[in-house]
């Protein structure tokens, strides 16, 4: 069975054609800089790889240059859209409705529409993915896989926020959690590299655009850095992560700022943008390296951020066996995994610098010989566990 991944991010767009259940991949792409004239379109299939700079303004503008590749006689791998069986759709708000993957139905459409506030640089990118792969595939199941599933797990000590009761019960505000099918995925392949017994407290440090911690135990989540929305927690590309709500109430009150104006302030103008100008880490780090002080200030807040994370996850989890870093800057950047790692040899963490600096696409150890706690990196998957999802709900 053909499967089509689709897993659109706030600025990106991933996809694979996945055959199901033996997991071939035959193709793999990416289109990052989503809103840009510059953006890049890159589309792989058999190791020969194209590439493309060009303006992709939106998601729709996007996802229409994906659906005439894969039919292209010299980059497709499709020779009808029937070939597609099913449509997998990365979701990021489930909300309270959705707890596992669902096929798609007009009822799913609204309640993703509805979701819209909680998740505003995603769950419209979902949505769009949707309706125009209905109008392309449309022989082929629709299926919705949500990130906050994999959060499910979270006891009502971790999700309950500290507000009148009635607004939990009556409406469902509480943290739902999210990038679920990465820490998901990745905390699957630890457990079965390390195993059972080596990996009953692990650390799963999603980062990219959007970033995200989780703390694992025996295989289930019991937190996660995002809450209500997937907006707090860590630093993020262009998302402020945590702040005190006081400055929110002075933006509006002092400083006259609307309600939409602070939304897009905290959704699309802070994180390492506001602190940088820049929201890509790979410019962040160029510029840190030749003198830049803002950028090297930036990544010092982000590490720290992650080392406060790292804490008082150990702290609830009682116990640390390993912490996983994985996703874009998560796999590639050495310079944040050190940061994210320094000063931590109290809890028994101790990376090998030199280890830390070797790039790779398999599972590795970057930890010191005498660490007590085991730092990994490992690739993460969202497509295959996305097409894994759906398969299963479809056989």
């Amino acid at each position: 069975m053909n499967i089509l991944v689709l897993n659109a991010g706030s600025s990106s767009l991933k996809y694979q054609v996945i055959e199901m259940p033996n997991e071939t991949v035959k193709c793999v792409g990416l289109v990052e800089r989503i809103g840009m004239k510059d953006a890049i379109f890159n589309h792989e299939v058999d190791g020969k790889k194209h590439k493309e700079v060009l303006p992709i303004l939106n998601h729709d503008i996007g996802l229409q240059k994906i659906a005439k590749t894969l039919l292209d006689k010299k980059n497709g791998v499709l020779n009808s859209v029937d070939d597609i069986k099913a449509v997998g759709h990365r979701v990021v708000h489930g909300g309270n409705k959705f707890n596992k993957t669902v096929v798609i139905t007009q009822e799913v459409k609204d309640n993703i529409r509805d979701l819209f506030d909680l998740a505003p640089l995603h769950n419209p990118a979902n949505l769009t993915g949707i309706e125009i792969a209905e109008t392309i595939f449309t022989s082929a199941k629709q299926i919705a896989i949500f990130d906050t599933s994999f959060h499910q797990t979270m006891p009502k000590e971790a999700y309950q926020y500290a507000i009148p009761n009635k607004y939990l019960e009556e409406n469902h505000i509480r943290a739902y959690g999210f990038h679920g099918t990465s820490h998901k995925y990745v905390s699957e392949k630890a457990i079965e590299y390390l195993g059972q017994e080596k990996s009953e407290n692990i650390i799963t440090i999603h980062l990219g655009n959007g970033c995200s911690m989780s703390a694992i135990k025996n295989g289930k989540s019991i937190e996660n850095s995002l809450g209500f929305g997937p907006m707090n927690g860590l630093i993020m590309g262009t998302r402020s992560g945590d702040i005190d709500q006081s400055v929110i109430f002075f933006l509006m009150k002092k400083l006259n700022k609307s309600v939409e104006e602070v939304n897009t302030l905290l959704q699309k103008e802070s994180g390492m943008l506001g602190l940088t100008g820049f929201s890509d880490l790979r410019e962040i780090t160029e510029k840190a390296a030749h003198g830049s002080e803002k950028c090297q200030r930036a990544l010092k807040l982000a590490g720290y951020r992650i080392r406060k994370y790292i804490g008082s996850y150990t702290a609830i989890l009682n116990g640390l066996d390993a912490i996983i870093f994985t996703a874009g800057i998560g796999e590639n950047s050495s310079i944040m995994r050190k940061l994210a790692c320094e000063n931590l040899d109290f809890l028994g963490i101790n990376l090998d610098f030199e280890k830390n600096k070797i790039r790779s696409k398999k599972i590795r150890e970057i930890q010191k010989p005498n660490s007590k706690v085991k730092v990994l990196v490992i690739p993460t998957n969202e497509e295959i566990e996305i097409a894994k999802q759906a398969y299963n709900l479809l056989k």
